[in-house]
């Protein structure tokens, strides 16, 4: 049995029959088409991973669940005359000719049509027509089908398509939004004019339009409606909406930021955790949030623990004994020149300002586990030695993983480790309530906070072995509840700023995280709960990344390769060269710019570099759908960017003699 095969077992297993299902015909057909063989060359090894993957022009093939899933609700039988719209590669086809007596195939990008029919030609699929056109208008000839299967999203159902069902046929198809989530629909045709509905829950697709293509290759959501502006192109719209940004230097540049202030929490993304210019911006507008509208708090994907000694050191803390931080792979992430500047720059800020009013810095991740159980023991052999023998004993389970906690999730796959989480659970509880009792101190809120971690890190290790949306759920979620504890123990005025990636402060809901992997983030959940921020992206088009490889791999300098076409990047690159300038700012939100906030509520693929990158396959492994509107509340882009300068030996926190908290 070959690798491919045993993939296509699994992806059969674990993606289809597990999400429910039962057919035996879905099944084996799933079982028998080599998807690997209809995805674009290099792909072949992504051919059996739970998402959709890009064949060109803009299209992608289906997750193989979509393509089961709308197979199984069409319900084909061996005599069914079968028509697909929207054929991609020829994938789904492939997989309906296995049970269908006859599949009829369009597609619109003549090249694609092109090379599905003699693909499906040369693997034997002999019971298969394609053709070049436009599938809202269906395929007159050799109607009526007892089932139609749409592989595009649109806003009506095309008429024709309903017409050419035989009675009793099926309609499959996405409805709704082209720039957002849709509905998969069944429709079932049970009269001359009279139809039945059913929904299938929500799906993301391309869009289904009928007139050809944009030149530049894009397309907008305001293709299908009116009141379009027809004689500016996207990249047009972009441009003239584009606020120049002054260099990142200029007290100037904060200012922009100022439309956010109001807002309680306002969060910073980055396309990279290895880019200078998102660690500047950053920088600066935290710094502008900081001086003119009392902000107190900067809450960073970081680990607690770590941050923890950052916040002793610019807030004028008595100095510990803990291990300088941020030791731990990724190191480049926060020791760098960038972070030892703001580092040295909050320390002055605060040097004149009474406790309450000096600004700290939080981290808000969960990685820690070994320092925050050392956090929490500390805390407890100094105001209660007893309170700490236990606390050893209910860490003990943990005690063999702390030094390697991912190696704790792959144990409990084969053993029993229930009695653990309840310890760890507990522990943290009790923390909890002591915290309440006698309202703490910043002490027992950081030994608190430091056992809810890891309760959380106990628990995200067990399942992240498991795979799917748990794992990274769970993370987002304690960071989202860890910010909340912050903003409470603050008081009611607390404003905080926080710094992450992109894929965790843009709203999940309209990525493909949330609309394919079921998965939440860090910013949709400040908008559900708080409600009160504003969520910013960055993002570039080329330039250098400081990023690994491979986990815990050295770090390098890498040249970022040239933004995709059809991606928010290349569309802004674009839009600088007609005049926005290198370095711009988008206002995302509704009654700012509404011709431009259009074209970007269309779904574009958007680039998310994180502590590893890829050039090789930079297409799967770093690229998304978004809408980028409905993603962000505004969106900074910087044309060409550098890799942030990590801390060595010859550099001092802020530039100041005392080297800690880096401890160089």
């Amino acid at each position: 049995m070959t690798d491919h095969d045993t993939a296509r077992e699994r992806m059969v297993a674990r993606q289809i029959r597990a999400r429910g299902i039962r057919s035996p015909a879905v099944l084996r057909a799933m079982e028998t088409v080599p998807r690997h063989l209809f995805v674009a060359p290099g792909m072949e090894e992504f051919a059996y991973e739970d998402g959709p993957l890009s064949i060109g022009e803009g299209q992608t093939i289906s997750q193989p669940y979509i393509v089961a899933l709308m197979i199984d609700a069409a319900e084909l039988s061996p005599g069914s005359r079968v028509l697909e719209v929207g054929a991609g590669s020829g994938y789904a086809a492939a997989v309906a000719s296995r049970i269908a007596a006859t599949v009829f195939a369009i597609e619109r990008h003549e090249s694609l049509a092109s090379a599905a029919a003699e693909r499906l030609h040369r693997l034997g699929y002999d019971n298969v027509t394609v053709r070049a056109g436009d599938g809202t208008k269906g395929w007159e000839e050799p109607a009526p089908f007892d089932a139609i299967l749409v592989a595009a999203g649109g806003e009506d159902i095309p008429a024709p398509l309903k017409a050419q069902l035989a009675p009793g046929g099926r309609l499959v198809l996405p409805v709704g939004s082209a720039s957002g989530v849709q509905a998969l629909r069944k429709i079932t045709r049970t009269g001359q004019d009279s139809f039945e509905e059913e929904s299938l829950g929500a799906v993301r697709f391309v869009p289904l339009v009928s007139d050809p293509p944009p030149e530049d290759g894009t397309r907008s959501a305001s293709d299908l409606r009116p009141g379009r502006s027809r004689n500016r192109s996207p990249v047009q719209l972009v441009a003239e909406s584009a606020e120049a940004l002054p260099d990142i230097d200029d007290p100037a540049f904060g200012a922009m930021f100022e439309r956010f202030a109001d807002a309680r929490v306002v969060l910073l993304g980055e396309a990279s955790h290895g880019t200078s210019e998102f660690y500047r911006a950053r920088a600066a507008i935290t710094k502008h949030l900081i001086e003119k509208h009392g902000f107190t708090i900067i809450a960073a994907e970081a680990d607690w623990p770590d941050a923890a000694a950052v916040d002793r050191y610019v807030r004028h803390k008595e100095k510990t004994d803990a291990p300088a931080p941020f030791q731990r792979f990724p190191t480049w992430m926060w020791r760098n020149t960038d972070i030892a500047a703001l580092t040295g720059w909050l320390r002055s800020y605060n040097a004149d300002r009474e406790e309450e009013g000096r600004a700290g810095f939080y981290g808000l991740d969960l990685y820690s586990m070994n320092a925050s159980i050392g956090a929490v023991l500390d805390y407890l052999d100094e105001v209660d030695p007893q309170a700490a023998a236990v606390a050893r004993e209910r860490y003990g389970c943990l005690t063999p993983y702390q030094n390697e906690p991912a190696a704790y999730g792959r144990a409990v796959l084969t053993e029993d480790y229930e009695a653990c989480e309840e310890e760890v659970i507990r522990q943290c509880r009790e923390l909890l309530e002591a915290r309440l009792a006698d309202g703490g101190g910043e002490g027992l809120f950081d030994a608190a906070q430091n056992a809810r971690l890891v309760a959380s890190a106990e628990r995200y290790y067990r399942i992240m072995y498991h795979g799917g949306a748990e794992s990274w759920n769970l993370r987002d979620t304690h960071m989202a509840e860890t910010l909340e504890q912050l903003l409470e123990a603050k008081g009611p005025g607390a404003k905080a700023v926080v710094w992450a990636h992109n894929s965790h402060i843009g709203d999940a809901r309209h990525t493909e995280m949330g609309a394919v992997r079921h998965e939440v983030n860090l910013g949709q959940l400040c908008r559900e709960r708080i409600g009160d921020c504003a969520l910013i992206g960055f993002g570039t088009h080329a330039g250098t990344v400081a990023a690994a490889s491979d986990w815990d791999g050295d770090m390098e300098v890498k040249r970022v390769r040239p933004s995709l076409e059809g991606s928010v990047e290349r569309l802004c690159h674009d839009a600088g060269e007609a005049g926005a300038g290198p370095a711009f700012l988008l206002d995302l939100r509704e009654g700012r710019n509404e011709a431009m906030r259009r074209v970007l509520l269309s779904e574009r693929i958007e680039r998310f570099i994180g502590v590893i990158y890829r050039p090789e396959t930079e297409r799967l492994s770093h690229y998304a759908d978004v809408s980028l509107a409905r993603q962000f509340d505004a969106y900074a882009f910087f044309d060409e960017t550098e890799a942030v300068t990590p801390l060595g030996p010859d550099h001092a926190a802020g530039g100041v003699p005392d080297t800690y908290p880096f401890g160089l």
